[in-house]
């Protein structure tokens, strides 16, 4: 551990917590027996994040409930380990059927490329948990301050070196999972076994890491995993057909707090080259320099890129240095051209198929006329491949043999979603998090204002020709950023009812933050106020400008806020 002195100031409430904890077990078991409320304590609520589980209710019922004098109407989220979010088709069939018996009964594709189950009350949470262990899932890790979900691109049959990183990023996900059998022992009743060696975290020690790490892997031309946002980046260089190694990038992160200067979104920096081999060891060293020196007193300062922000690139680069046994390397070339999804029928090196589906907001359910969550169904019961949710909230449907792909279009066919493709380059490239009624932080709709807000401004694409554009939407309830609205070219992020900041002129490459246009406008008033942009960018742009990178040129003050804020020295 670090060797740094004790802080002046006092540790943040949460890391008492992680030292009493007994390794994230605290008192999560006897909080899930209780059957007086619906409800666990505060103190297990921090805990039993580090085990994929988010205690909520639904904002929706507060007020009827509280007037008949009951209690919230609690449940929790949980958010299922996926790394690459890869799913077989049994898979995906287990956690179809859970959601239908225990849980919302949608299922939800997360940013973070994988599932999350809502409404799930506390007796069903061990019956949520045994069903996943059964098909070989957990939840373990996937939130808390741990290394969460990693990220990759979602299609390795395309190419040899797709299937090297998607192998890295599950390995690397494996070797970053805490060592605590805590998870095991509350949901799976694993006995904890008396007279053995103490448990240890080699790791992570006994108080974890200051705050969340996030993960991601990409793989130019295309950065869908958004790899700047992320604490630890690995860009795949690709030199002569083969993986040469990794650009490893250090310290992204997009949550902020509104009115506190002090917190802000911020683009990773490179840290230098690696070879494709040295990714744990890499990952360990930036993964514990955080541990021993992140912030513990201020958990809004707590994230990898305030300590690199705070010391400077060069110190944590000489930091990782003293932990690893080989050198680090000059950055290597690299070009990021798009974050788009492959949506349709595309044919892979090895024969197979894959199918790209578009599903807005990443959520899963039939609704009148729309039957998605059955068509899938339909299909996973057939398939013999599997599906890769993508970190787009949308998902592939892989490894489809030739015979198999005209029985998996003719599902499509028949429930309508073979037109589900055929949408505005908003649309297919629009974002949102969860945000009301379930999610306790969010300040103002997303997910369930998206359609109508896509809607508004394809009328006003449509009158300027750009209906086809890929442009990134991006729409969050509050400023944690889980939507990565940050990196949006037109990003709103929840103030208040009805009201958003706005931000524009993001890359959409995902290179460069956007700005503040807005600090409080509704919808309405933001729709009024793009249309002449809109239009003068129909009309004004220079050849291969995107709108995000018009807005930067034409629109916005040189002055306006986050402009320079960790942006990538990419080749």
């Amino acid at each position: 551990m670090s060797t740094e002195p004790t802080p002046s100031k006092p540790l943040a409430v949460n890391e008492t917590m992680k030292i009493n904890s007994r390794h994230l077990r605290g008192n999560i078991a006897s909080d899930i027996a209780d059957t007086s409320t619906g409800n666990i304590t505060e103190e297990s609520n921090q805990l039993s994040k580090f085990h994929g589980l988010y205690m909520q209710d639904n904002r929706d019922l507060r007020n009827a409930l509280k007037k008949e004098g009951k209690e919230k109407a609690f449940a929790f989220m949980c958010r299922v380990r996926l790394a690459g979010g890869k799913a077989t088709a049994k898979q995906w069939l287990v956690l179809d059927k859970l959601a239908d018996d225990i849980a919302s009964p949608s299922l939800r594709l997360t940013t973070r490329q994988t599932f999350q189950f809502h409404g799930v009350v506390k007796g069903n949470i061990k019956k949520l948990i045994k069903g996943m262990h059964q098909a070989l899932l957990d939840s373990i890790a996937a939130c808390g301050d741990v290394n969460r979900n990693v990220m990759a691109p979602p299609n390795p049959e395309r190419s040899e070196i797709l299937e090297q990183v998607y192998k890295h990023a599950a390995d690397w996900s494996n070797y970053a999972l805490p060592k605590t059998r805590a998870y095991h022992e509350i949901f799976l009743d694993e006995e904890l076994v008396a007279g053995g060696e103490p448990e240890v975290e080699p790791m992570y020690g006994d108080t974890y890491l200051p705050r969340k790490f996030k993960t991601g892997f990409a793989i130019p031309p295309s950065n869908d995993v958004d790899v700047f946002s992320q604490d630890l980046g690995y860009i795949a260089i690709v030199e002569n057909g083969k993986l040469a190694g990794y650009n490893v990038t250090v310290g992204g992160g997009l949550g902020m707090s509104h009115g506190n200067a002090e917190t802000f979104p911020r683009l990773a920096d490179i840290l230098g080259f690696i070879p494709a081999e040295k990714v744990n060891e890499v990952g360990e060293a930036v993964l514990t320099t955080q541990r021993d020196f992140g912030d513990r007193t201020n958990r809004k300062h707590a994230r990898l890129k305030y300590t690199i922000q705070d010391r400077g690139i060069e110190w944590f680069r000489g930091e990782v240095q003293k932990r690893i046994t080989f050198k680090l390397e000059e950055p290597r070339p690299f070009h990021f051209t798009t974050i788009e999804d492959p949506f349709g029928w595309h044919e892979c090196t090895d024969g197979t198929w894959f199918y790209g589906l578009h599903i807005l907001s990443g959520r899963i359910k039939d609704t009148p006329g729309w039957p998605m969550k059955t068509a899938l169904r339909e299909i996973a019961e057939i398939h013999e491949g599997d599906f890769r949710l993508t970190p787009s909230q949308n998902v592939t449907i892989s490894g489809v043999s030739p015979s198999k792909k005209v029985e998996i279009s003719a599902i499509l066919e028949k429930h309508g979603l073979s037109h589900e493709n055929d949408r505005s380059g908003l649309r297919l490239n629009a974002l949102s998090c969860v945000a009301l009624p379930t999610c306790g932080l969010a300040l103002a709709e997303s997910e369930r204002d998206l359609p109508s807000i896509l809607s508004k401004f394809e009328n006003v694409l449509d009158e300027a020709g750009l209906r086809d554009d890929a442009i990134s939407l991006r729409i969050t309830g509050c400023p944690n950023g889980c939507c990565r609205p940050y990196l949006a070219e037109i990003g709103f992020v929840g103030k208040a009812p009805g009201k958003y900041a706005l931000y524009l002129g993001a890359k959409y490459n995902g290179t460069r933050l956007n700005r503040l246009f807005s600090p409080s406008i509704s919808i309405d008033d933001a729709v009024t106020t793009l249309t002449p942009i809109i239009k003068r960018y129909a009309k004004e742009r220079q050849q291969g400008e995107g709108f995000g990178d018009f807005c930067d040129r034409a629109i916005l003050p040189a002055d306006a806020t986050f402009h320079s804020v960790g942006t990538p020295k990419a080749a």
